[in-house]
């Protein structure tokens, strides 16, 4: 691991801030690092309000897209929201579909079968419009790129509205409205929303027509929240003030679909954490392993029992999901010893058989493994598919784009994308992947970082700096959790390694005689003589809570110990 230490932010900064806001200049200094240098902005940053939400009419295209849908509803045409088969999208259908559905009934929802028809809109979708006499389609979480399926529908007397966060093309398509705050010609500002985070300005437009507030809209934003963080969005700005009202939603009244999947967990509150490692496995299982429709019933759903056997379905589903990963994991990592790739500046496998489903969660874990731009193949119909996943700070749609020559299709974002090719064109666009991201990334990006926010000493861990640090929250990119180091260490003998594969470290640390904090190292048993040696060490690390038989005390999460230099 590379240790990054920030560099101390303006002095002057720190102390004034610190002064405005009678705060530790440690406190100050976490803030300023975010960019948060006044009074005004900090007050933004702890106390986000819905008010602060920009104008939807702001988004280029919003006015086309409410007085189509208004036309619809005027008509009573048939209106099918369409969305992709992740969290975002169905999230997002289910967000929209059950706006539009309080107050108009002829409207559908469709899911592409992701196998059958593969990611974003599909000729299918639009002929299951067509038959269903629907003559307007709202893409969700898709559609930024698919020309030729809008030009598809307007030859069936099909209208489109797209909206959609991904990154567009040279052109756009000729839909009748394509809402995408990364447009080069929206002046929207804010341009980091997920296609859910999208689809709510949409319904906001609406409801600002039909007379609503932004609080009438609070219910939905169980469904914005869980989106902004399993798609991995920056937790800044608007997507700040939608995930924490949000998380407000899911922690008190959540709708019965949430509701039913977190009943059996312990934690009082949850947090976005939760969400990305509880909530969006369950509903990502379902477009993995079986259809995504089943994750819009279930978030759709108002009957409480109704929506504890669509939960319980699910759970099997994810279970099912588990089983596949840890397998395939397996397979990929003695692929990828036998043929002594990791020594590439890629991770690139291909077996035929395994789950399209799956591919990407493990294209996830080689690269924690390996710490390479990684591409995980598999046979789909005729072409082979693939989930690309990247590391920090290197654009791995980029290097796609470098290839495209090579490629049917691909898109995605800077760390995640997914791709479809000709099995006749594998071996080449691996080499030219390979050589692409040789010539392009900087080595030092191929050894893992952790960026710590500042250095402190124990001393400095007061209940009120802890409970400042505590309403930073809620973490994510963007805004993750502050990371310390602190230096000259000692555990105080009783360290051991723990968890049913002895894979983690547990310890309890003091420096200088300190009162001293309990320690968890998840995945750090490799370390253990290190630490319980006797000798001092240094430790990077964030402050965490433990829960243990109702008592509730500080704790250091370890992310790396080395040692004293």
């Amino acid at each position: 691991m590379r240790w990054n230490l920030k560099p101390k932010p303006d002095t002057h900064k720190v102390n004034h801030l610190a002064a405005a806001l009678n705060v530790d200049a440690a406190v100050a200094s976490l803030l300023v690092q975010r960019g948060i240098e006044t009074f005004e902005a900090a007050k933004a940053f702890f106390r986000p309000s819905l008010t602060d939400l920009h104008d939807p009419y702001l988004m280029k295209d919003m006015d086309k897209a409410v007085a189509r849908i208004e036309q619809a509803v005027a008509n009573n045409e048939c209106i099918l929201v369409f969305g992709d088969y992740d969290v975002d999208g169905t999230t997002a259908v289910s967000l929209v579909s059950s706006y539009l559905k309080s107050y108009y009934p002829n409207v559908d929802t469709y899911i592409p079968d992701r196998y059958k028809e593969g990611y974003g809109v599909s000729n299918a979708g639009i002929d299951y419009a067509d038959d269903n006499g629907c003559t307007l389609i709202i893409a969700l979480d898709c559609g930024i790129k698919s020309i030729d399926k809008v030009e598809y529908a307007n030859a069936k007397g099909i209208d489109f509205i797209i909206c959609d966060h991904h990154r567009p093309g040279d052109t756009l398509p000729d839909a009748v409205a394509v809402l995408d705050p990364k447009r080069d010609d929206c002046d929207y500002p804010y341009d980091e929303l997920c296609g859910c985070g999208v689809g709510f300005k949409l319904i906001q437009a609406l409801g600002m027509n039909r007379g609503e507030t932004i609080e009438d809209l609070v219910p939905y934003l169980d469904l914005v929240a869980t989106a902004i963080a399993a798609d991995i969005v920056p937790i800044t700005g608007e997507n700040r003030s939608l995930a924490k009202f949000g998380l407000e939603v899911i922690n008190t009244f959540p709708r019965p679909g949430i509701k039913a999947l977190i009943q059996n967990m312990k934690r009082q509150t949850l947090t976005i954490s939760d969400v990305v490692f509880v909530i969006a496995p369950r509903i990502n299982a379902a477009g993995r392993i079986k259809h995504g429709n089943y994750a819009v019933q279930l978030l759709t759903e108002f009957n409480l029992a109704q929506a504890e056997e669509f939960a319980a379905s699910i759970e099997t589903l994810n279970a099912d999901r588990k089983d596949l990963d840890k397998q395939m994991t397996v397979e990929a990592l003695r692929q990828i010893e036998q043929n002594a790739d990791h020594d590439k500046f890629t991770t690139v496998v291909y077996q035929e058989d395994w789950h399209k489903g799956v591919i990407g969660i493990v294209a996830s874990r080689l690269t924690e493994t390996y710490y390479r731009p990684t591409l995980v193949f598999t046979k789909s119909g005729d072409k082979l598919a693939a989930s690309a996943r990247s590391v920090k700070d290197f654009d791995i749609y980029n290097a796609l784009e470098a290839c495209a020559e090579h490629l049917e299709q691909f898109g995605g974002h800077m760390y995640a994308a997914g791709l479809t090719l000709l099995e006749n064109q594998y071996e080449q666009f691996r080499a030219k992947f390979e050589a692409v991201v040789q010539e392009t990334i900087d080595p030092e990006l191929l050894t893992p970082e952790i960026s710590i926010d500042a250095e402190i000493d124990f001393e400095d861990i007061t209940p009120k700096f802890h409970r400042i640090l505590k309403q930073f929250e809620p973490f994510g990119p963007g805004n993750m959790s502050p990371v310390f180091l602190s230096r000259n260490l000692t555990d105080s003998g009783f360290g051991k390694s723990i968890g049913s594969d002895d894979t983690h470290l547990k310890l309890f640390v003091r420096q200088n005689g300190s009162e001293g904090y309990g320690a968890i190292g998840f995945g750090l048993a490799a370390k253990k003589d290190l630490a319980c040696n006797g000798d001092a060490f240094d430790a990077v690390y964030s402050i965490d809570e433990n829960e243990w038989n109702g008592v509730t005390s500080l704790q250091l999460r370890l992310r790396d110990i080395r040692c004293v230099e």
